[in-house]
């Protein structure tokens, strides 16, 4: 009886040991509320590097949820997802922990019908703040719910979209939800929060495709956005403009990357017909003088843009994807003060990427399904390790939370674990 009671006692507290150990995992695990995270800047918090990488991550579960490249948001211990199911555009929350549906809602909505066919959903990434979660479909659909119960607290129709639909991710600051939307002119948009009543309209230039961020200068909150010929500074709290950048790329796709007071903007030229503008990597400074706000030009460059690819900042150094939609892409490095370019890997990657700053690492995942490890080093390319996470094209980007990684492919959402090979 003795040694039964032993045994019970070592068994429970190994799976005490055990509990403490996936808790501590998870205690500095980090929400990931919007498009490229808290910030807007794909930066990861509370990552440890495990001392040796596994062979292969540990697949935990896969959900479908519908066609799309929208990325998914992480709050807490809930996952939302946006995709395309049939005829329809659906906002799923799924628990994290084993990826079993909690509500959904859906409504329906056209394909979004692009040259060459395929990403006929989503693409704009669910939005969490303040207790409720916005999307933004492809027809300009933009929807407010109850993030816990997945209640419809309100919906704006605004059925105007650019050429190749709508991508932007909404943004929601001090009680408001700022969408960009409409071809020509373009509109941000910033409704209240609790009830959808709009506060005010910016207009100007035509859509682009990628998505608004914050920024503050001199005590100023501004909604940086990119339109199809320029970058724009929109007072946060009434829409008036404070500044403006020309710039023309290939669908302006990206989104501002900032830093302090610096914006950056990457796009390549061209397009399928040529003549798009010049696009390439510049960087601005914005100053205020007296009452106004004007955007001083640091460096431009030609080179170091990729389509659909929005960069991330480490240490002073630019990390990002060059080339993609019909070129060969690549892992590249430049100097963030200089635009000076420092290495360019030489291994081809899919059409479009995300790279996440993990700390020690860096992260990445290209649509090709690879996920990417590698070391934030300006002299080199410097792969960690490899992975593949998907079976088919992973166009959205990662979320990394804890020991936590969660892929979306073309239908399915999957969490993947970093654990010690046995």
């Amino acid at each position: 009886m003795g040694v039964g009671m032993n045994s019970s006692k070592m068994i429970l507290g190994l799976a005490a040991g055990w509990l403490l150990l996936w808790m501590a995992g998870l205690a500095g695990a980090q929400d990931w509320p919007q498009w490229r995270g808290p910030n807007r800047d794909n930066k990861v918090t509370g990552f440890t590097e495990p001392k040796e990488w596994p062979k292969e991550l540990t697949k935990k579960w896969k959900t479908k949820v519908g066609e799309g490249d929208a990325t998914p948001a992480l709050v807490g211990d809930k996952i939302y997802a946006f995709g395309r199911q049939g005829g329809e555009e659906v906002v799923v929350c799924l628990d994290a922990d084993n990826g079993n549906e909690v509500w959904s809602d859906k409504y329906k909505a056209p394909e979004a019908r692009v040259p060459g066919g395929g990403h006929i959903g989503p693409r704009a990434c669910p939005t969490v703040a303040d207790g409720k979660v916005c999307t933004f479909g492809v027809s300009g659909v933009l929807t407010c719910y109850d993030a816990a119960k997945g209640t419809n607290l309100w919906r704006k129709e605004t059925k105007d979209v650019p050429g190749f639909w709508a991508s932007a991710s909404p943004l929601i600051t001090d009680g408001k939800c700022i969408a960009q939307i409409g071809k020509s002119p373009s509109k941000i948009i910033a409704y209240d929060l609790a009830n959808g009543e709009e506060k005010w309209t910016w207009s100007g230039g035509e859509t682009a495709y990628g998505s608004p961020v914050l920024m503050t200068v001199e005590k100023t909150n501004m909604i940086v956005a990119p339109t199809k010929s320029s970058i724009v500074g929109i007072n946060a709290a009434d829409g008036k403009e404070l500044w403006k950048i020309s710039f023309s790329g290939q669908y302006n796709s990206a989104t501002p990357f900032v830093d302090g007071q610096t914006v950056f903007y990457s796009a390549p030229g061209g397009g399928f017909g040529g003549g798009r503008g010049s696009g390439g990597t510049v960087a601005y400074k914005i100053e205020k003088k007296d009452d106004a706000f004007e955007a001083k030009k640091i460096w431009t460059k030609s080179d170091c843009s990729g389509i659909y690819n929005t960069p991330v900042l480490k240490d002073g150094q630019i990390y990002g994807l060059s080339g993609g939609n019909r070129a060969a892409a690549y892992f590249y490095c430049m100097n963030a003060e200089t635009g000076e370019k420092l290495w360019s890997d030489k291994t081809e990657r899919g059409e479009c990427a995300a790279i996440l700053d993990a700390g020690s690492v860096l992260i990445g995942l290209s649509s090709d399904k690879q996920l990417v490890v590698f070391k934030p080093n300006k002299e080199k390319y410097e792969e960690v390790a490899k992975y593949k996470v998907a079976d088919s094209a992973t166009w959205a980007s990662p979320i990394v939370s804890g020991n936590r990684i969660i892929v979306k492919d073309r239908d399915s959402i999957i969490l993947w674990t970093i654990e010690a090979d046995k």
